[in-house]
């Protein structure tokens, strides 16, 4: 199924089943500040498969359909895609209908036919026309929507007591869960220097750890929500309401958005984990930057500027007349 912002819109979004892939895509693709579609993708048994050309052979039967009803039109389609899976077709519309294509995260192959290639400097990209480097990576979240949040959220976030610290808390892979041992050090951790914590878990903290976390909260203010709960999820609110943020290391798309604001952000490495050497080349180029700093360093107040990639992108974008009409 084909979801239209606009009719004739020339900016289409190939969106991932996963939300943190998804949400790369879709963040650039707000900034431009253009009328854009979205293609939701779903796979076929060929996937997960390495099909390394230009095809349709991997996306499931309703979005292969929806790709090929795309039109060439008369001005250049503009298809922005994150992931791997969706590469090829990407690259298929790029192929027959002469799109020019954006790609957030390594592509796995044909980084050379993008006309501009997004890699975090995380995944050492190296050096060509088409590649632009970023700090962690592109996401949905803005100045106006965090402003937002804490207009909605002032009620509930105001009254707790400063320094209100927020505590984003992950995991390494949903059937396994965080240790519920490292949640509760953490909790404790961040609740002995904290006015307040407001801690939000994730479908990859599981329920032992979050009711360990819950714990080690139990002795100070704090605000928990608790991954899949009831309720308006008051994540936008914690970011806005910040004085300091502490977010565990497992997450790039956490660690990302995290950087949207202002306040101080103290990476929390829990070790261990698929892409861990990875993880760790995101701290540090974080921490090179002045974005963050580990939490095992003393957690005093630093200053540092709002990281606005997305924007970046969109306007690396606009720059190299990727939105240019042919004339």
């Amino acid at each position: 199924m084909t979801k239209r912002a606009s009719e004739g819109a020339r900016v289409l979004v190939l969106v991932d089943p996963r939300a943190g892939t998804a949400a790369q895509a879709l963040g650039i693709a707000e900034r431009l500040g253009v009328p854009f579609r979205t293609i939701p993708l779903a796979w076929s048994p060929l996937g997960g498969l390495a099909l390394r050309w230009p095809n349709l052979a991997g996306l499931a039967a309703e979005p292969r359909q929806a790709v090929r009803e795309v039109p060439a039109g008369p001005s250049p389609l503009l298809v922005i895609s994150a992931g791997r899976r969706s590469v090829p077709a990407a690259l298929w519309l790029k192929r027959y209908r002469g799109a020019r294509a954006v790609h957030c995260m390594l592509p796995g192959f044909g980084a050379e036919r993008f006309d501009l290639l997004v890699l975090g400097r995380h995944d050492e990209p190296w050096e060509a026309p088409n590649v632009l480097p970023i700090l962690g990576a592109t996401h949905r979240i803005t100045p106006a929507r965090l402003a937002e949040a804490r207009a909605e959220w002032a009620e509930r976030l105001a009254p707790l007591p400063r320094p209100r610290v927020a505590l984003l808390l992950g995991g390494p892979v949903r059937a396994v869960g965080l240790d519920p041992g490292l949640a509760s050090a953490l909790g404790a951790r961040v609740a002995g220097f904290a006015g307040s914590v407001m801690a939000s878990t994730s479908r990859r903290t599981g329920a032992a750890a979050t009711e360990a976390l819950a714990a080690a909260l139990a002795p100070v203010p704090h605000h928990l929500f608790r991954w899949g709960e009831t309720g308006s999820n008051p994540y936008l609110g914690y970011l806005a309401w910040a004085d300091a943020v502490v977010v565990s290391g497992d997450s790039v798309s956490m660690i990302s958005e995290a950087l949207a604001g202002s306040a101080p952000v103290f990476i929390a490495d829990l070790g261990g984990g698929r892409g861990t050497k990875r993880k760790r080349r995101l701290h540090e180029s974080l921490y090179a930057a002045g974005q963050a700093r580990p939490i095992e360093a003393a957690p005093a107040p630093f200053a540092r500027t709002p990281l606005d990639e997305s924007l970046r992108v969109a306007t690396e974008i606009r720059a190299r007349g990727l939105l240019d009409s042919e004339g």
